[in-house]
């Protein structure tokens, strides 16, 4: 398998109709809500949008994922396996951002895919990345956007099946983080069905972010044992909702095309405590596989 798949294609502006035959025209170019319900969204399941999209995948959307080569022909030795995998269900232009730091976390510059924390331990990642652009006239990437739990992408949920761990990124407004006017509004969301992990991502982003719990956010919490997050060996896992405020906070151009080359020490600063939570977490007991 090589080692990294990417449908991505150079987008153009001079997009044929006929190239646009089967895809159904949505309009709306302003950005929606964010949401963690189904509510609103265009497209029951990933493969309804596939099917949908047929032919525009590299154009309208992408999917980008990567497993490391392990390899065992030991009959009575042990060999490390990778425990976690990162997923941004909704990245690109659906929760800017995620793309991005989906990547950092298991530990790769965006721009270039060189290790950003040379020498530590390389994590496997999936994302799916809304890729429209306004002069494209297709509508929002927002309309792009499945709920996680009704994410039925065989690869990430191979990748999920096959994990100890899962963190899933994702993106929220300030407000349905419970921030009021006059606040910071530079909030992540800790949430998912694993309390060890959970803590954890609370101690490490809790030392330089506002944290709250997904508990008392019932949209963000990722407790759903359908939501990929969960869908893990162990049937929990950890999902982060981070407020528009902070996941700019990262970039120095906060657009689709200059987000990957232009994160800043802010970034580093997020994606190296979320890689000290995953550290702390695989060191525990729960983590062998006998």
């Amino acid at each position: 398998m090589s080692p990294v798949v990417n449908r991505r294609t150079v987008l153009t502006a001079a997009l044929g109709a006929a190239a646009l035959t089967s895809t159904p025209l949505v309009t709306g170019i302003g950005a929606a809500k964010a949401r963690a319900t189904s509510k609103g969204d265009l497209y029951a399941s990933n493969t309804a949008l596939y099917k949908a999209l047929s032919g525009q995948e590299g154009i309208q959307y992408a999917r980008r994922y990567r497993r490391h080569e392990m390899f065992d022909n030991e009959q009575g030795g042990r060999f490390p396996y990778h425990r976690t995998t990162v997923l941004a269900l909704h990245a690109g232009g659906i929760e800017k951002g995620t793309s991005e730091l989906c990547l950092g976390i298991a530990g790769y510059k965006p721009d270039t895919l060189a290790p950003l924390f040379p020498g530590e331990p390389l994590y496997d990642y999936w994302m799916f990345e809304g890729l429209r652009l306004p002069s494209m006239g297709l509508g929002s990437n927002s309309e792009l956007h499945v709920t996680a739990k009704h994410c039925d992408d065989h690869v990430a949920l191979s990748m999920a099946a096959s994990s100890l761990n899962v963190l899933s990124l994702h993106g929220c407004k300030a407000e349905q983080a419970g921030v009021r006017s006059g606040q910071d509004p530079r909030v992540v969301v800790v949430g998912g069905l694993n309390p060890t992990f959970k803590k954890l991502l609370h101690q490490e982003l809790g030392a330089h972010y506002k944290t709250v719990d997904g508990d008392d956010f019932p949209d963000l919490a990722g407790a759903d044992p359908d939501n990929p997050c969960n869908r893990t060996m162990l049937r929990k896992g950890g999902q982060l909702e981070l407020t528009t405020e902070l996941r700019a906070s990262f970039f120095d151009t906060d657009t689709l095309a200059g987000r990957a080359g232009s994160t800043n020490g802010e970034f580093k600063k997020f994606a190296g405590a979320c890689r000290k939570a995953i550290a702390r977490l695989e060191a525990g007991s729960d983590q062998v596989i006998l």
